[in-house]
């Protein structure tokens, strides 16, 4: 399968754009980085005097040769949406996206403004990490954008003190996505409900199901693990510890993450077959 070319690449950008109502641009002024600052603290409930993403920070990062891309709706001025971007080690063509976050419907326009300035400087790859409990954002992951979580990290930030991670322990999932890939090879999810269970939930009810070949798991996550930490913070960290167990032991065995359902399922295959 050949992969989608650069210009393939941005005209998708420019029509997801276009779909989403925004126009996406990289900003190197200081007043457009200042907004993408303050649009990162409302998302993350932080007060204006401790912001997750400085723009400092921002600044020394664009000149460094990452990028900055904030979506504006068009006509507007407020931003809905923005990312950050940097180079990984030398001669791996790779990218790191350190943040990305947006209103609903804009998020794959930045991602795929993100994609298109990548591919324009040479990298084929981009990583990054993201709460695997938030099955919404596994599933533009794993699923609309094509990528596959490829690492479990545990607790990896340790203690956060934002208004969204408040009180829990910053486990991540790692993704890799291949930019130039014109879609996901998709992966078949065989007979879940027929596979057996191997954990339980907090809930009670099954966690995780491991086929008898032995060539898929699932794992479950809860429905909103945002509003049950803030409702509930010791259940919500008991999903945590067993969807880690769950993870952690899957990982160990060679398996990666392949795909979100939108009942909150994640298909973990066995790393050959992911890349097949």
């Amino acid at each position: 399968m050949t992969g989608d070319s650069t210009a393939d690449v941005r005209d998708l950008a420019a029509d997801a754009a276009r779909a989403a109502g925004v126009g996406v641009r990289t900003v190197h002024d200081v007043s457009g980085i200042a907004a993408v600052t303050d649009f990162f603290g409302d998302v993350w409930q932080t007060p204006p005097s401790a912001p997750p993403y400085p723009a400092e920070v921002l600044h020394s990062l664009v000149h460094a040769g990452g990028a900055v891309h904030a979506a504006y709706p068009l006509g507007g001025e407020r931003l809905a949406g923005a990312s950050v971007a940097v180079f990984g080690p030398p001669g791996q063509r790779d990218t790191y996206s350190l943040v990305a976050a947006a209103d609903r419907g804009v998020g794959y326009a930045v991602k795929q403004a993100q994609r298109a300035w990548a591919l324009e400087h040479g990298a084929r790859t981009m990583r990054w990490t993201f709460d695997p409990l938030v099955g919404r954002n596994a599933r533009f992951n794993l699923a609309k954008l094509g990528a596959t979580g490829t690492e479990y990290l545990v607790d990896f930030y340790g203690p956060m003190a934002d208004g969204v991670n408040d009180g829990d322990e910053s486990d991540r999932l790692t993704v890799s996505w291949d930019l130039a890939a014109p879609r996901r090879r998709t992966t078949a999810e065989g007979d879940r409900d027929g596979a057996r269970a191997t954990h339980l939930a907090p809930d009670g009810a099954p966690l995780a199901r491991r086929d008898l070949a032995g060539r898929r798991v699932w794992c479950r996550v809860p429905d909103d693990i945002v509003k049950l930490r803030a409702a509930d913070p010791p259940l919500a960290l008991r999903w945590r510890h067993a969807v880690r167990e769950v993870f952690t032991e899957a990982f160990a065995e060679g398996f990666a993450a392949t795909a979100m359902s939108r009942d909150g399922w994640y298909t973990l295959t066995r790393k050959e077959e992911a890349s097949a």
